[in-house]
C-alpha cells in the first residue's frame, strides 16, 4: 500500500511493521489514522518507536478504534481500570504473557486489539516480544486438517491462566469470563481465516472425547510454537509502543531477563462482534 503521512518498514514479509512519522503523544490526524489502520489491517503488529505519551494520551488514540477493555484481573488491582499494568521485577513470582497466547479469549467478545507501551526495559537485554501470525499458521495447515477444524467448537476458560498460572483467585461471588468459540474464524475486516486457538486460555474442543482433545490441541500449539515462519519478535527500548491485532495473532512475552526489571502499561479495545467461523 502506499502511504503519504506514515512510513512503513515490515518486520517480517508477511508480519509486523515498524511506523515513523507519528507522533502519538500529540494525536493522529484523520488521514493518519486513516493510514495507520489500513497498515494496521495490512501488518497486524505495528511498532512506533520514540513515543513519549502520557496515560490520557494512550488511552485517547486506543479509544479511535472503539470502546477500551478492562482485564478481568482488574479486581486484584487499584488504578485506573483501563490501563492494565505490566510490570516485572526481581521480586515477581512470574511475568504476564509468559507462554503463547491472544489476549482474553476467555470474554464473549474479546478485545480486537492492544496497545502496550513500554517505558523500562532489562539493563542486561532480553524482555522481547514474539508475536505469531495465526493467518498463516491456518494456511499452512493441510486441506484435510482444515476441514476437520472447520466445524469444531473450542472452550475459553479465564480460570486457566489467572487461577492455574497466576493464582489470582476471582472476585467474590463471581467466576472468571468462560465461553466458547469456533476453532477457525474469519476476520471481520479481512475476511481471511485464522486459527483460533491458543494455550493460554483454551481448555478444550467440544463434543470430543478428553483424549481427542488434547490430542489434537496439542499437536495445533505445537505448529504454532515450532514454526519459526510464523514470528516477528520485537524488541523494546523505552518509549516503544506496540499495537496488535488480537484477533489474527498470539503474542508471548519472553522472561529471559531475571532479576532486571521490566515495565509498561497495556490499553485493549473492546471486540464488536464474538468471533464466528
Amino acid at each position: 500500500m502506499n502511504y503519504e503521512t506514515i512510513a512503513v518498514k515490515s518486520l517480517t514479509p508477511h508480519l509486523g511493521a515498524e511506523i515513523t512519522g507519528v507522533d502519538l503523544g500529540s494525536g493522529v490526524s484523520d488521514q493518519q489514522f486513516s493510514e495507520i489502520h489500513k497498515a494496521w489491517l495490512e501488518w497486524s503488529v505495528l511498532v512506533f518507536r520514540d513515543q513519549d505519551i502520557s496515560r490520557e494520551a494512550h488511552k485517547a488514540f486506543a479509544k479511535r478504534f472503539g470502546h477500551l477493555h478492562v482485564h478481568p484481573l482488574q479486581h486484584n488491582r487499584d488504578g485506573d481500570p483501563e490501563i492494565l499494568t505490566v510490570k516485572t521485577t526481581a521480586n515477581s513470582a512470574y511475568t504476564a504473557g509468559d507462554g503463547w497466547h491472544t489476549d482474553v479469549t476467555c470474554d464473549e467478545k474479546p478485545p480486537l486489539g492492544s496497545m502496550l507501551y513500554i517505558t523500562e526495559t532489562p539493563e542486561c537485554g532480553g524482555g522481547d516480544t514474539l508475536f505469531a501470525d495465526m493467518y498463516l499458521a491456518y494456511d499452512l495447515l493441510s486441506d484435510t486438517m482444515k476441514n476437520m477444524l472447520a466445524s469444531l467448537v473450542a472452550v475459553h476458560d479465564g480460570a486457566l491462566p489467572y487461577v492455574g498460572s497466576y493464582n489470582v483467585a476471582p472476585a467474590d461471588g463471581s467466576n472468571y469470563p468462560r465461553n466458547e468459540h469456533p476453532v477457525i474464524v474469519t476476520h471481520p475486516q479481512t475476511a481471511k481465516k485464522i486459527l483460533y486457538v491458543n494455550s493460554g486460555f483454551t481448555s478444550h474442543i467440544k463434543g470430543l472425547k478428553k483424549w481427542e482433545s488434547r490430542a489434537i490441541l496439542d499437536a495445533l500449539f505445537r505448529h504454532i510454537d515450532s514454526t519459526p515462519r510464523l514470528v516477528c519478535r520485537v524488541e523494546w527500548q523505552p518509549g516503544t509502543l506496540t499495537f496488535w491485532d488480537n484477533r489474527c495473532t498470539q503474542h508471548h512475552a519472553v522472561w529471559d531477563y531475571h532479576p532486571h526489571s521490566r515495565y509498561g502499561e497495556r490499553v485493549s479495545i473492546v471486540g464488536a462482534d464474538r468471533p464466528c467461523s
